[in-house]
């Protein structure tokens, strides 16, 4: 199969690209920076806000998948960086979407990244694909997102949406953040601590994009979650047991919010979203309770900050 594949310099597509590639298959990697290759990888540097030729490995391709987003995490809400992170989202995957019709031969499938800030803060109430979109910033982004990747059914190919919740991994991510933090006994619970996390381990993540892009009849929209969700109190206790330390030091909501502002609704929504639709494919999960995740992601060759 030959894949072409936005944003898999990244944390999921690194891992991504390293299972593709075990497997055999052939992988195009859209940079924004000049590379050189490395065997079986090809490297071509894009830029998503003008034109050129990057576009050529499109044309013959199997599969387009694009990952390609601004950190929601990295750095504060301000006005520039707000608009940053819509625009990074929208100008990759209409630049991709337009490219297809660059083509001669269209790739069959895109694979577009989303999040589940779709749904915005929910409560309690159980979220399967067909929920309706949320209202707040995150939630605007995700529609827009997935607004602009639609575009791509009238070159005739079919469109997988990945709604991915919080991703458990060794090699970065939340858990990069969040470790050195509890290895300092200062974890704990977030606010009430009562707020739901929809998580997934990064190998189901990659596991789950692999299922999708071999299923010629799945598309639309896909919570990329695993179907045990948790409470942020109870998250907060299996990571402290894991790194065998107190999680007694809870984090104030209104603490939270003045030193992050807007951000810190990442930590304080509440979602409970279920991956309905993958489950009804058949998809069998790797990791199926977070206890089990975690204890994967901090195994002693575990790649996390120290």
């Amino acid at each position: 199969m030959k894949l072409v594949i936005a944003g898999g310099t990244g944390f999921i597509g690194r891992a991504l690209v390293a299972r593709l590639t075990a497997c055999g298959e052939t992988c195009t990697l859209l940079t924004r920076r000049e590379l050189p290759d490395r065997h079986p990888l090809h490297y071509v540097q894009w830029d998503a806000q003008h034109g050129g030729t990057w576009h050529t490995p499109l044309d013959g391709a199997d599969a387009v998948i694009n990952l390609v987003g601004e950190s929601v995490a990295m750095h504060r809400w301000t006005a520039a960086q707000k608009l940053k992170m819509l625009r990074s989202r929208i100008d990759a995957t209409t630049a991709l979407v337009e490219a297809f019709g660059e083509t001669r031969r269209h790739p069959s499938v895109l694979i577009n990244a989303s999040a589940i800030g779709y749904y915005g803060d929910r409560g309690d109430e159980t979220l399967s694909e067909t929920a309706p979109p949320g209202r707040d910033f995150l939630a605007h982004v995700a529609v827009a997102w997935e607004t602009a990747a639609t575009r791509v059914v009238t070159h005739g190919a079919r469109l997988v949406l990945l709604r991915t919740g919080l991703v458990l991994g060794h090699s970065g991510g939340a858990l990069a953040r969040m470790v050195p933090v509890f290895r300092r006994g200062l974890g704990g619970r977030i606010g009430s601590g009562h707020q739901w996390m929809s998580w997934i381990h990064l190998d189901d993540v990659v596991g789950l994009i692999l299922f999708l892009l071999q299923h010629p009849a799945a598309s639309g929209p896909f919570n990329l979650v695993s179907p045990t969700p948790c409470r942020n109190r109870e998250f907060a206790t299996i990571l402290g047991k894991q790194l065998h330390r107190s999680t007694r030091v809870p984090v104030p909501a209104w603490l939270l919010r003045m030193a992050m502002g807007e951000r810190a609704s990442l930590l304080l929504q509440s979602q409970r979203v279920l991956p309905t639709r993958v489950q009804q494919l058949g998809y069998r999960f790797r990791y199926s309770t977070c206890e089990a995740a975690l204890q994967a992601a901090l195994a002693p060759n575990a790649d996390l900050s120290q």
